[in-house]
């Protein structure tokens, strides 16, 4: 048994290190906030396309993928079932566009605080990163840029 577990583990690793998250980073939200905002950028190391599928964290009810689209001259935000990670490429989450969002957040985020976050890649599986809480109205904290 004790092989066994160690085999499982030496497979998962090689996934794992297929993605890296680069500046986690979340804002600061009013103290009557219901919803948070996070981004990131997602770098895929593999040979073949990855996509982020979802996420979770113990800071909200649930966590969506999101974007941001221009519809008539107005600006709508929608989830999508997740986002395509070009194999040996990125994909930026950002203010204005892709994001994920912090449903039903359990308390305010606030500035210097961090919140973790497990990501669910098709293929990479889960990773686990902590997102920076940065200004209310400003982009990524200092130590994040």
């Amino acid at each position: 048994m004790r092989s066994f577990s160690a085999l499982l583990l030496m497979a998962a690793a090689p996934a794992f290190a297929q993605v890296a998250i680069d500046k986690p980073w979340a804002r600061a939200t009013a103290p009557s906030a219901t919803v948070a905002a996070g981004y990131m950028v997602v770098h895929n190391k593999a040979a073949a396309p990855d996509k982020l599928v979802g996420a979770s964290s113990p800071a909200a009810m649930r966590v969506e993928t999101h974007v941001h689209l221009h519809e008539g001259g107005v600006m709508k935000m929608r989830e999508v079932p997740g986002y395509e990670i070009p194999a040996g490429g990125s994909f930026e989450l950002k203010p204005g566009g892709a994001h994920l969002m912090f449903m039903d957040i359990r308390k305010p985020f606030k500035e210097g605080e961090k919140v973790p976050v497990r990501l669910k890649f098709e293929k990479a599986g889960e990773v686990d990163v902590e997102f920076h809480v940065g200004r209310i109205s400003g982009g990524a904290p200092a130590a994040q840029h």
